[in-house]
């Protein structure tokens, strides 16, 4: 459930941009949001009487993705105290990379991390981005049973319980459906750069609107929407 609702304040970061903040931001909302192409995005707008290339929605999406993505990652009040902890191959013009993924007991990704191994330094620089993003917080971490957990757990995180009992770790297997999602909506990633710089972007803008609407009354859901819009406000400003 997000745990957003703050105001910023405006800065300059649209100088030098020949389309206003309020069309950037949308387009990047989009895009981020939900799964559209930069030339779907193109028609959304064209309907509302806006005409600009995919390229230049390309280029926003590139330059402020990654800039909301902090921001947001800043404003972040917090995870919970289980960490599900998995890995997915994912291909990128025909090399085999693995996606590196965390969530927390409530679905919230704590960090994604594209890397080219497996092995048990692969899950160490994985383990401390985790300290790093979200120290002391964790009481126990779930994963599979992959050797390279148990040498990055016993490293870095032996004082933190390590669950791999089966099925254990099938929240974080589903996490990564919206990314198998996009990445077919995507026609695939073009590189590992690109890759990491939308995965991360998408993480931070599915965090802020991941409300857990089946469990919660029309009313406070709601609630929490406008809040999270207000939030998005506040970081695109």
């Amino acid at each position: 459930m997000s745990h957003y609702c703050q105001m910023g304040k405006s800065t300059t970061l649209y100088k030098r941009h020949r389309f206003p903040p309020e069309i950037i931001q949308y387009a990047v909302w989009l895009y981020h949001r939900f799964n559209l192409s930069q030339r779907e995005i193109q028609d959304l707008l064209a309907e509302r009487g806006i005409i600009v290339s995919y390229e230049s929605i390309r280029k926003w999406c590139n330059k402020f993705g990654p800039i909301y993505a902090r921001r947001l990652k800043r404003r972040h009040q917090g995870f919970g105290d289980i960490f599900y902890l998995d890995e997915v191959f994912i291909n990128i013009q025909g090399v085999q990379q693995y996606l590196w993924r965390a969530v927390d007991q409530d679905g919230e990704v704590i960090d994604v991390f594209l890397q080219k191994r497996r092995n048990g330094a692969a899950a160490k620089r994985f383990f401390k981005r985790l300290l790093k993003v979200s120290p002391g917080e964790s009481r126990r971490i779930v994963t599979d049973k992959l050797r390279s957990y148990g040498v990055a757990h016993r490293e870095l995180m032996s004082e933190v319980i390590h669950d791999t009992s089966k099925y254990a770790n099938n929240r974080t297997e589903l996490s990564h459906q919206p990314t198998r999602v996009r990445e077919r909506g995507m026609r695939g990633l073009k590189s590992a750069k690109q890759a990491q710089r939308f995965l991360s972007a998408h993480a931070a803008v599915y965090n802020l609107f991941n409300l857990g609407r089946h469990l919660l009354s029309e009313k406070h859901y709601r609630t929490l929407r406008l809040c999270s819009f207000g939030s998005w406000k506040a970081v695109v400003a």
